[in-house]
């Protein structure tokens, strides 16, 4: 258990994390934020609050960007049958070939008119390396989705589910709940 010491208060961040499951159960079941603060015994702002900071959003445009991956193919088709805006999934060889092909001004060049495009769309989901994924949320903020599939460097295609993919962007654009 990770306790912490803050003056004369012993915090346990495991009582904090299953308070928190519990107020997101509480909610999915359909209870008020004032009723869950109830409950849990805290304020209704809190609920409100905790909400806010844990929403990645709903509706709106949605991109799906990653890389080194398995089924590409797949992942591209789960994307455009949910109508993802924008859909950018290489293999570890198209990013290698990818990045070879382009001068090192072109490859900035694209990187930044890349940072610019996504930039307009309301959630980007980003499957790769805890590297990228740090880069992506430095770069575009609490618009981005991070799905780590390993830690940096990745050097082999990562296969990952397509319904795990579907669940993400059906919740993101709100069709699923």
């Amino acid at each position: 258990m990770d306790f912490y010491r803050i003056g004369d208060k012993l915090l346990s961040k495991e009582k904090l994390l299953r308070t928190i499951d519990q107020i997101f159960s509480l909610r999915l079941s359909g209870l008020s934020q004032q009723d869950v603060a109830q409950r849990v015994g805290c304020d209704r702002t809190f609920i409100s609050r905790l909400e806010t900071l844990a929403e990645v959003r709903k509706g709106g445009s949605i991109a799906v960007i990653g890389f080194p991956l398995a089924n590409v193919d797949e992942l591209k088709d789960v994307c455009r049958s949910l109508g993802v805006d924008y859909t950018f999934l290489m293999t570890d060889a198209e990013r290698w070939t990818f990045v070879q092909s382009l001068s090192g001004q072109d490859l900035l060049n694209w990187l930044m008119e890349l940072m610019s495009k996504l930039r307009d769309y309301e959630t980007v989901v980003m499957i790769g390396s805890d590297m990228r994924i740090r880069l992506a949320e430095a770069i575009l903020g609490d618009n981005v989705i991070g799905w780590q599939i390993g830690e940096s460097p990745i050097t082999e295609d990562v296969h990952i589910s397509s319904d795990e993919l579907m669940e993400i962007i059906g919740m993101t654009k709100g069709v699923l709940k």
